[in-house]
């Protein structure tokens, strides 16, 4: 029997935790947060993890959504950086093949480009053998018109050729929700929309939290022997709390992403080119529409909400057209977009492109261990060197013994189908059962990719419950994806659905504006809302709908 992660067993949670002291807390729910709480509590570590908005609300559901070994990276000579998120990569993709995925990757090859032949061809081959990638994945160099063939939206002029290799796509928010899920079934208790409040000493030491549940208003001490900061952009504001943010400080950059139908860019293939003013972007197509990233600009605004701006989105347009001119892309075609904070450690007289993107542990003198920095893929290796730390302070206070580091054979939830090579099979098996219920072929491959293996509950969910799907007039897979988020996901919000647990919103838009009325009727009688919060709930998605389809002149908030 599966664990329960529903909000509907908070109450009776938090009231466990009240008179009890756990051996870590960690403050921060997106990806990295997540892998500290698996790794930890596999080694033997009791463990709470808490997050102030939903999990991954953060940066972990606003990025390039690539688990990549980080080409651009040899660029800046970090040799090791690229041999480390490279090997990781494969292991993400082994342990969760439903929400990652191999996806060829175009470098096209520009007279007076950042990159030029030999230089691209022997920085692949270099990546390949530092990234470790197999036999089957490795580079290859293309001439024009095999180059075109692949994509012949590509700009003609002064295009000589193009590297071709394999990078990872993936969902960042899906990956982040299904390593919290696995971490919940080994024991941890996580729980999104809880804010830490105050730290609580004794003779100067870190022994615990007060929280916020901003669900019901309440708030109490958690006690901890050990407390991780692992809040991504927010890390410094916590070290101010507890008095450290000394020396090294957070460098904050906005990346952005917009979104158009592939009726307007119907691209074949991903590409990462390079602009005019010598920064890299991708396209990427997915699931009907093409997305296109990144910026990389200072930012000092609000973290909870960045904004696209004007400037952010022409840049962007700016960037494509060039390398794509025949489609002549306008504001009028970007359909959703997002933004997204990078917590980049500062690092003086570097442009925010330039900053590398390692991580780092500050330990203060209360005990606050703070994880800052880093990227995407290499959230295991950063959740490994945060849990070392932890278990050698608890061996050294307590004289226990603690299991070694598992994550690397430890399929995340919904990824037990025997590893990537078995996931075609399995996929085919499972969209001929979504078929034989009614579900369209294509529905029934997206909700495969979503849940993998948790696919079956989705579709118990569906089986028996026809007529509820039919009294509030939702379709079959909407009704499916959303009684398992309330259940299994700890859905609390229709944003948390929408956004962090579907990616409709900067996907599916359209399907947003058509479902949000029958979602958030289902959910005020789930959680027998009043006419109150119901309101405040639905403009809250509304606000959301309006921050994915509208930009602003500037970083101000609506």
């Amino acid at each position: 029997m599966k664990t329960a992660f529903t909000i509907k067993q908070r109450s009776k949670q938090w009231s466990s935790l009240k008179s009890c002291q756990v051996d870590l807390l960690v403050i921060g729910g997106g990806i990295t947060g997540a892998g500290i709480a698996l790794d930890a509590q596999t080694r033997g570590i009791n463990t709470i993890l808490i997050e102030m908005q939903d999990f991954a609300a953060g940066t972990s559901s606003r990025s390039t959504k690539l688990v990549h070994g980080g080409l651009r990276y040899l660029k800046q000579l970090e040799f090791s950086m690229v041999a480390e998120v490279g090997k990781e990569r494969a292991i993400v993709y082994e342990n969760g093949p439903h929400v990652t995925q191999p996806e060829w990757m175009l470098l096209p090859i520009i007279e007076g480009g950042t990159y030029g032949k030999w230089a691209s061809s022997f920085g692949i081959r270099l990546y390949d053998y530092l990234a470790g990638v197999k036999k089957s994945e490795r580079r290859q160099m293309l001439n024009r018109e095999q180059t075109l063939e692949k994509e012949p939206l590509l700009r003609k002029k002064g295009l000589k050729g193009s590297g071709y290799y394999v990078e990872y796509r993936t969902d960042d928010a899906r990956l982040t929700i299904e390593i919290l899920k696995r971490a919940v079934e080994k024991g941890v208790q996580a729980f999104n929309y809880t804010k830490a409040e105050e730290f609580i000493y004794s003779q100067g030491k870190l022994v615990g939290v007060q929280v916020k549940d901003c669900l019901s208003g309440e708030s109490f001490p958690v006690y901890a022997k050990k407390v991780v900061n692992a809040t991504g952009p927010w890390v410094d504001l916590l070290r101010e709390k507890d008095g450290s943010k000394k020396g090294k400080y957070l460098h904050w950059t906005k990346g952005v992403h917009i979104v158009v139908d592939q009726h307007r860019f119907s691209l074949r293939q991903s590409i990462y080119f390079d602009t005019s003013d010598g920064r890299m972007v991708f396209a990427i197509p997915r699931e009907g529409k093409t997305y296109i990233g990144t910026t990389d600009t200072d930012y000092y605004e609000d973290l909870e909400h960045p904004r696209v701006t004007e400037q952010d989105r022409n840049y962007l347009l700016q960037a494509v057209n060039d390398m794509f001119p025949s489609i002549k892309l306008t504001s009028e075609d970007v359909e959703s977009s997002w933004a997204g904070i990078r917590p980049l450690i500062h690092e003086e007289g570097k442009s925010p492109s330039e900053i590398s993107r390692k991580d780092e542990i500050f330990y203060s003198k209360s005990g606050l261990i703070t994880i800052a920095g880093g990227k995407l893929t290499g959230y295991r290796k950063m959740a490994e060197k945060v849990t070392d730390l932890v278990v050698k302070e608890l061996s050294r206070e307590e004289q226990r013994t603690f299991k070694p580091i598992q994550t690397a054979s430890i399929p995340i939830s919904g990824g037990d189908v025997g590893g990537s090579k078995q996931f075609p099979r399995f996929v085919a098996q499972k969209i001929a059962e979504g078929v034989v219920l009614g579900l369209k072929q294509e529905n029934v491959r997206k909700l495969v990719h979503r849940y993998g293996t948790n696919v079956d509950d989705v579709f118990e969910i569906i089986r028996t419950g026809r007529t509820e799907a039919e009294t509030y007039q939702l379709s079959l897979e909407i009704y499916g994806a959303l009684l398992y988020g309330l259940q299994h996901e700890m859905v609390a919000t229709p944003a948390d659905f929408f956004i962090r647990r579907t990616g409709a919103i900067y996907f599916e838009i359209d399907k947003v504006k058509k479902w949000q009325i029958p979602v958030i009727q289902l959910m005020k009688d789930y959680f027998e809302w009043d006419e109150s919060r119901t309101d405040a709930y639905t403009r809250d998605l509304e606000k959301q709908i309006i921050f994915a389809t509208k930009v602003v002149s500037s970083d101000e908030k609506l």
